[in-house]
């Protein structure tokens, strides 16, 4: 699907030196790792120092761990995580690690002789620096002919002459991990040091030295050697990056840096296409074709989709398009379609995925339009475990409505059609990727899509709520009220309607949580999709199981009735009055 990178992409230049000083072992550890192809654009480039501290005889091993493992695990983690998500979860692990270490060894007595070293890594990604740093060591930037530094000291000072680290990798079960992002520009410096270099020479100096100099590595050893002559007895590192070409904003990050593939014709029903026998097709409209299909190489059955006629000439639509195929390889989940192996290489675009046999939800819905609360529960769930998938990845799908749910012969529901979803690494990597449009079915779009706010998990939940109060009464918890509202006053008044008014049968202290999952303010509804399956089960403290209700809320139909009745006798008692 996606051919090549453009040339249009991130490039740096590296330098970097190390050296024991005056010390008979060097503790420090450095690296660096440039990516090429589809890692570059999604991953970025990686570079890490670590620094292990003089108390320990074993923290040399800290720190070359510390940096191995973020550099090996960062680019084993989804691509669809961020740079911070996947920086913290390595960081983190590595830690826990080092620190078990420790404690199992006879240096759990005394922490600061165990498996302990600073760690700063930096990620390159896109249009974006990513920093992260516990300890000491430092990161700099070149700025006016001086260094600005952009991470802390995490030193606690006792005196003139006495401090300690504050923080450290390994240095206990958890770690507070300092975490900062900035924008990328060609010509850009920054620079990576351990303690023994930049406590003996002043950022003024290395800037002078730095720049314009052709060289990087000889000028990192020239640091270091001003370092030995300024007094450092420490271990000495340095690492210095030069910028020299970021993606263009109006060209491309992720998807418009690379070549897309042709977009593939509609094939004809029982012809052969591309190691594919066509056998009929399933859905047609003026976004895709679906088509059952059978992969002469395996027998397997597929579904084959191919891109709209209409939209052929539309980029954004085809790079979305493109996607879809690559968000659904990297999800896991019996509720989620899977991609159908790839075994052949493709010259045009289209996306395969394994064939559900069974109908949409929207279908099933019309089937049994009257359905059993415990019914719904079962199939709101295997939802919510499919949209959890998605959002473990840093995923929202978007778009989640009856016809994009499938329901199998075996009453198992998938998830169905990613065109929608935001994937946050993906736009990390590629902010214009991200138009802005509300790209999902308006009925079934949270409020704050359309005040313009970015959406969030709780905005898949609302779509979530409004599938389930529609599979209970067949109707809309505002009907088409919502999707006309746009901004927050408006929203505000648009009412929400009890379940009661379509299904008196149901529990009444249902409608708290509908109410709550549903509501225009994400704040106030639950927190995570667990919380919204869990209520459906139960009702809150707090919620109408345990007090009287309104009539108008437990029946509104009979509560007008009774009024519309009372209305109509005072009315015919003052005409008799009269």
């Amino acid at each position: 699907m996606l051919q090549k990178l453009s040339s249009e992409r991130l490039s740096v230049t590296i330098g970097q030196s190390s050296a024991a000083g005056l010390k008979p072992e060097n503790q420090d550890f450095h690296g660096a790792l440039v990516p090429e192809g589809n890692a570059l654009a999604l991953k970025g480039i990686a570079m890490a120092i670590a620094d292990g501290i003089s108390s320990s005889e074993v923290s040399h091993i800290a720190a070359e761990t510390a940096v191995k493992s973020f550099l090996e695990d960062y680019y084993c983690t989804s691509d669809a995580w961020s740079a911070m998500t996947s920086g913290h979860r390595v960081i983190s692990a590595t830690n826990s690690w080092l620190h078990a270490q420790t404690h199992r060894s006879r240096l759990h007595l005394d922490m600061n002789r165990g498996f302990v070293c600073t760690f700063s890594a930096m990620v390159l990604k896109g249009r974006a620096a990513h920093l992260f740093h516990v300890g000491d060591s430092r990161i700099s930037c070149l700025v006016a002919g001086n260094l600005e530094q952009l991470t802390t000291d995490h030193r606690t000072v006792l005196s003139h002459s006495e401090s300690y680290l504050a923080r450290a990798i390994g240095l206990s079960s958890t770690v507070e991990i300092e975490h900062r992002t900035q924008s990328l520009r060609p010509g850009d410096v920054f620079v990576m040091t351990t303690d023994g270099v930049h406590e003996h020479v002043t950022g003024r100096e290395m800037a002078a030295l730095i720049s314009g100099s052709d060289d990087l590595d000889a000028t990192a050893r020239t640091i270091l050697d001003k370092a030995l002559s300024n007094g450092s007895a420490d271990n000495l590192t340095i690492q210095i990056v030069r910028v020299d070409q970021v993606p263009p904003r109006n060209a491309t990050g992720i998807l418009q840096s690379f070549d897309l593939l042709p977009p593939a014709p509609i094939p004809q029903v029982s012809s052969v296409y591309d190691g594919y026998r066509i056998v009929r097709q399933i859905h047609g409209s003026s976004r895709s074709h679906i088509f059952v299909a059978i992969d002469q190489d395996t027998g397997t059955k597929v579904a084959l989709k191919v891109p709209s006629a209409d939209l052929r000439d539309n980029a954004d639509y085809l790079r979305r398009f493109a996607m879809e195929e690559w968000i659904a390889r990297r999800i896991n989940s019996p509720h989620v379609l899977k991609a159908a192996p790839a075994h052949r290489e493709r010259d045009t675009l289209y996306v395969v995925t394994e064939f559900v046999e069974g109908q949409t939800l929207r279908q099933w819905m019309a089937d049994n339009p009257q359905p059993d609360l415990e019914t719904v529960r079962d199939m709101i769930e295997q939802v919510s475990i499919g949209l959890r998938a998605f959002h473990r990845k840093e995923m929202l799908h978007q778009d989640l409505r009856p016809e994009n749910i499938m329901v199998d012969r075996d009453g198992t529901l998938k998830i169905i059609d990613f065109g929608a979803v935001r994937v946050a690494g993906v736009l990390e990597a590629d902010p214009e990727f991200d138009t802005g449009d509300i790209l999902g079915t308006h009925q079934y779009a949270a409020p704050e899509y359309f005040l313009g706010e970015p959406g969030s998990e709780r905005s898949d939940l609302y779509a979530l709520g409004v599938i389930a109060y529609e599979m209970l009464t067949g109707r809309l918890p505002y009907g088409a009220r919502m999707a006309r509202a746009s901004n927050r006053a408006q929203q505000a008044r648009v009412a929400y309607t009890p379940l009661a008014t379509y299904r008196q049968d149901l529990p009444v202290w249902l409608n708290d949580t509908f109410r709550k999952s549903v509501h225009p303010d994400p704040a106030k509804r639950q927190e995570v999709l667990s919380e919204f399956t869990h209520d459906l089960r139960q009702a809150r403290a707090g919620s109408l199981a345990g007090r009287t209700v309104p009539i108008i809320e437990k029946n509104p139909v009979l509560f007008w009735k009774i009024a519309c009745a009372l209305l109509a006798a005072t009315v015919l008692a003052q005409l008799v009055w009269h």
